[in-house]
């Protein structure tokens, strides 16, 4: 009996501890670079990362498609630590980006459009025939979706994505990050 009670209160501590890690968590945007691959197929207009105050930061995307309608995109996503260079941090993974939209498939993508789709235009699924726009994604929206489900080591991060239409890699986006 004293054994399990030894093993309760180790359990409540270590969530405990666990909650105030994750509560006192922060993503800081540290930086965004957006290349096009192919700039007869896309290009971004404006790929940017802006500071209003000590508090407020925000990036913003817009992606100007010449070859619409877009009936199919696949998007690469891969984390990765920086440490002496990019380690990876977990597994790259595809996946369909109409069915991404349509709420389909894997938990985990779902979890990570999330985090961008109150300030974007990708709100519905293919085909799409205008430009794709992620505006003003503050950092505190991103940290109240992400620090609450995902505990990550303290450091510096990139997350990378690469865009497919038709095989071929139409572009590459890369949000530079901080975790405290």
């Amino acid at each position: 009996m004293n054994f399990q009670c030894i093993t309760i209160a180790g359990v409540i501590y270590f969530m405990f501890f666990q909650m105030h890690l994750v509560e006192s968590s922060r993503i800081e945007f540290t930086n965004i670079k957006c290349t096009s691959m192919d700039k007869k197929f896309s290009d971004f207009e404006y790929c940017f990362l802006k500071a209003t105050n000590r508090t407020y930061k925000y990036l913003s995307v817009k992606v100007r498609l010449y070859k619409i309608p877009v009936h199919h995109f696949t998007v690469n996503l891969g984390l990765h630590k920086r440490s002496n260079g990019l380690m990876p941090f977990n597994q790259n993974f595809t996946f369909d980006g109409c069915k991404m939209v349509a709420n389909v498939g894997n938990p985990m993508v779902l979890f990570l459009f999330a985090l961008f789709k109150p300030y974007s235009n990708i709100n519905h699924s293919c085909p799409y025939t205008h430009d794709i726009i992620v505006d003003k994604l503050p950092t505190h929206f991103v940290n109240q979706q992400f620090t609450k489900y995902v505990p990550l080591p303290e450091g510096d991060y990139v997350f990378n994505s690469n865009w497919f239409t038709n095989g071929k890699n139409r572009a590459i986006v890369r949000v530079h990050f901080s975790f405290t």
